[in-house]
C-alpha cells in the first residue's frame, strides 16, 4: 500500500503595512513554498522554521502546517504531493498556541539546600528552600471536481476556492508538463526542486496547488488545514526542502490514540539525569545537549520533547474559548510565533467559533470520543541534506508517558544563600559559607532572638527570690513576737 502525504498552508495574518524586508514573520505555506526571486532592493525570502500539527487516526489524516520566515510572503505559492484527494478548510491559529502552551517542555532546578535560621527564632522561613520552578529548558467551494484537462498530461481533479485562496488538486504523468503547467499558472519552481516534483510523479502522487486569489493581499491570509484518508503519515521533507537555508527548525505535534515517532530518521531524548543545574547563570545544560546529540546525528535526527495524555474537553475548551495562553519565554528551544487575532480567522459564511469548532470535529474525527487523546512532541534541527528523505512515522513500541517538566538533580557551581548570625540576615553567599555560619551559630541565640527569653526567666527567677525573701522575713517576725 503506497503511504499517504498529508498537508497544509497555515496563515497568520499580517499587515501588507507591517511587512518589513528582511524581518521574520509567520505565514502559511507548506509543501515546497515557492515565489519569484527578489527585486533589487528586497532580501530574499528564506523559510527558517516550522510548526507542525498532525493528527492521525484509521480514518483519515490532517496536518497544519505554519511556517517562519525573512523576507515577504506576498508571493508565496504552496504545491503539496497527495495521494488521492485532499479536502482543504479554512483553520483556526489559536490551535497551534494551545498545544504550544498545553506541551511546553520546563527544566526544574535542584532544590537550593540552603540552610535555615535558628530553631529559637520565631521567623517563618520557606520550607522547600528552593527556587520556583523556571524554564530553560471550512471554506466556501466555488468550483468542483470532473476530470478537466487543461493542459496535455496534466488533469485537474479538483478545484474550488476556500476564502482567499484558490487551490487546485492535480493528477499528472509526465513530470515536464506538470513543471510546465505550475510555471504557466504562477507557481514559481526552483530548478532544483523541479527534479523532486518529477519524482513524486514517477511514484503515482497527486499535487494539491494553493495561492492566494486576486486581489487578495497578505492580511487576507488564514489558517488552512489539508485532510486526506486514511492513517499511515508521510510529511513530505523532499517538498519542505523548497524555500529554506542550510538548517530549518520543525516543530511536530502528533495527536493520536497513542504515542508516534520516526520510522526512517533517528531519534534521541534529553532526559533529566543527563542534565545539570548551572547555579552561576541560573540555566541547565539541556540546548547544548540537544545540540550535541543533532549533531551526532548529521543533522537528522528528532527529538521526542514529551508525550502526554490530554483531555479532549481540554483542548476544546481553550480552543473556543478563541485565545490561548502564550508560550513562556524560558521555554526550552522554542521559536516564537505571533498569532492572529483570534476573532479574525472565519472564512466567508462562517464565524470565528464555528471555524474552530470545524478544526475540533476534524482534529478528533476517528478518535475516541469525550477521552483524552494522546499528544507527542516532536522536535528536529534538520540539516538541508536531510530533507532528501521524506519522515515516516509509525506508532512507537514504546507507548510510555514522556513528562513535560525535567526535575535536574545535578548541579554545577553553588546557589547563593542567606548567611545568618542567630535571626538576623547579615549577608549572602555561596552555599558552603552560609553553611558554615550556620554551624558557628548552632547553639548560641543572638540578643535579638534570645533576649525575650532571657529577660522573661530573669523577671521569673527575680520574683521568685523575691517571694521567699519575704517569706523568710514574715517567719522571722512572727519567731520574734513569740519571743
Amino acid at each position: 500500500m503506497r503511504k499517504l502525504f498529508i498537508g497544509v498552508i497555515s496563515a497568520v495574518a499580517v499587515s501588507a503595512g507591517a511587512l518589513v524586508v528582511g524581518g521574520e514573520r509567520d505565514a502559511q505555506a507548506c509543501g515546497g513554498c515557492f515565489h519569484p526571486p527578489p527585486g533589487p532592493t528586497e532580501n530574499p525570502s528564506m523559510v527558517t522554521a516550522h510548526r507542525m500539527i498532525l493528527s492521525v487516526s484509521s480514518q483519515q489524516t490532517t496536518l497544519y502546517d505554519q511556517i517562519k520566515y525573512t523576507g515577504n510572503p506576498k508571493d508565496f505559492a504552496w504545491v503539496l504531493p497527495i495521494n488521492g484527494s485532499a479536502k482543504v478548510g479554512l483553520s483556526a491559529d489559536v490551535v497551534f498556541t494551545t498545544l504550544g502552551s498545553m506541551t511546553e517542555s520546563s527544566v526544574s532546578p535542584p532544590p537550593m539546600n540552603c540552610p535555615l535560621p535558628p530553631d529559637s527564632c520565631s521567623q517563618n522561613y520557606a520550607e522547600d528552600r528552593g527556587a520556583p520552578t523556571a524554564s530553560g529548558a471550512g471554506g466556501s467551494s466555488s468550483g468542483g471536481s470532473g476530470g478537466v484537462a487543461l493542459d496535455s498530461g496534466v488533469v485537474v481533479t479538483h478545484q474550488e476556492q476556500v476564502g482567499p485562496y484558490e487551490t487546485v488538486q492535480l493528477h499528472a504523468s509526465d513530470p515536464s508538463a506538470l513543471n510546465t503547467w505550475l510555471g504557466d499558472h504562477g507557481y514559481v519552481i526552483p530548478s532544483d526542486v523541479q527534479p523532486i516534483i518529477s519524482a513524486y510523479v514517477g511514484e503515482h502522487y497527486d499535487f494539491l496547488a494553493l495561492k492566494l486569489a486576486p486581489n487578495q493581499g497578505v492580511s487576507a491570509m488564514r489558517p488552512v488545514r489539508v485532510t486526506t484518508a486514511g492513517g499511515s503519515p508521510v510529511l513530505p521533507l523532499r517538498m519542505v526542502a523548497a524555500g529554506t537555508g542550510a538548517t530549518v527548525g520543525i516543530t511536530l505535534w502528533v495527536i493520536a490514540e497513542g504515542r508516534y515517532e520516526p520510522q526512517n530518521f533517528p531519534t534521541f531524548q534529553v532526559k533529566a539525569d543527563d542534565l545539570i543545574w548551572d547555579w552561576k547563570t541560573s540555566s541547565s545544560n539541556f540546548t547544548q545537549l540537544r545540540a550535541d546529540k543533532t549533531a551526532a546525528s548529521n543533522g537528522r535526527g528528532w527529538e521526542t520533547e514529551n508525550s502526554t495524555d490530554l483531555s479532549q474537553g481540554q483542548i476544546s475548551n481553550t480552543i473556543l474559548q478563541g485565545s490561548s495562553p502564550g508560550s513562556s519565554s524560558g521555554g526550552v528551544g522554542n521559536v516564537d510565533y505571533v498569532g492572529i487575532d483570534a476573532g479574525a480567522d472565519g472564512g466567508p459564511g462562517e464565524s470565528p467559533n464555528q471555524v474552530r469548532q470545524d478544526d475540533l470535529d476534524t482534529l478528533f474525527a476517528g478518535m475516541k470520543g469525550g477521552g483524552t487523546v494522546r499528544v507527542t512532541r516532536l522536535r528536529s534541527d534538520l540539516a538541508h541534506a536531510a530533507l532528501a528523505a521524506d519522515l515516516v512515522l509509525q506508532a512507537s513500541s514504546d507507548q510510555s508517558a514522556l513528562p513535560l517538566v525535567r526535575q535536574v538533580t545535578k548541579e554545577a557551581n553553588e546557589p547563593i544563600c542567606p548567611i545568618y548570625q542567630g535571626c538576623d540576615v547579615v549577608g549572602q553567599g555561596p552555599r558552603s559559607q552560609a553553611q558554615a555560619a550556620a554551624a558557628s551559630n548552632k547553639g548560641r541565640e543572638s540578643f535579638s532572638c534570645a533576649t525575650a527569653s532571657k529577660s522573661s526567666t530573669g523577671t521569673v527567677v527575680y520574683s521568685a527570690l523575691l517571694g521567699l525573701a519575704a517569706i523568710a522575713l514574715v517567719r522571722s517576725r512572727r519567731r520574734s513576737n513569740k519571743r
